[in-house]
């Protein structure tokens, strides 16, 4: 299967729909439905709504199947998550990336293998004595 080399921007409502057909490979509307319906509290047409703007951002494509589509991810979850951390980093000040890294990894339940990662990640880090500030001047802490 080929994915799209560009993540598409897509709401937490459609990371809902692309988290279930990424991990079922391939969906009809009504396992999504099954899936998500009560969890969400989402009805049929809501995730009709989301399955339809999925295939219009070209994010999901569709197969026929009698009187059915199958729903096949065309971008790839490890490309789209690599996408939003980007988006979410370039949102904050350059001087405050670290404690959010720090708060992410204070919240986030981890494997063993993932603490193990990332500490190599960490002793491979090359270190700057001096950050500069990304903030427009009026935005600039001190």
């Amino acid at each position: 299967m080929s994915m799209a080399a560009m993540p598409i921007k897509i709401s937490d409502s459609e990371w809902e729909i692309m988290r279930v057909i990424w991990t079922q490979e391939t969906s009809t509307a009504q396992e999504i439905i099954d899936i998500l319906g009560e969890s969400m509290n989402w009805k049929p047409a809501t995730i009709k709504t989301l399955l339809g703007r999925l295939v219009k951002k070209g994010a999901v494509r569709t197969e026929p199947s009698g009187k059915k589509y199958i729903y096949h991810p065309i971008i790839s979850e490890g490309e789209t998550v690599k996408s939003a951390t980007e988006n979410l980093v370039s949102h904050i000040c350059t001087k405050r990336i670290g404690g959010a890294i720090i708060d992410l990894i204070v919240e986030a339940d981890l494997m063993d293998t993932d603490v193990e990662r990332i500490k190599e990640q960490l002793v491979n880090k090359k270190t700057v004595k001096n950050i500069e500030c990304n903030c427009i001047p009026e935005q600039q802490r001190k």
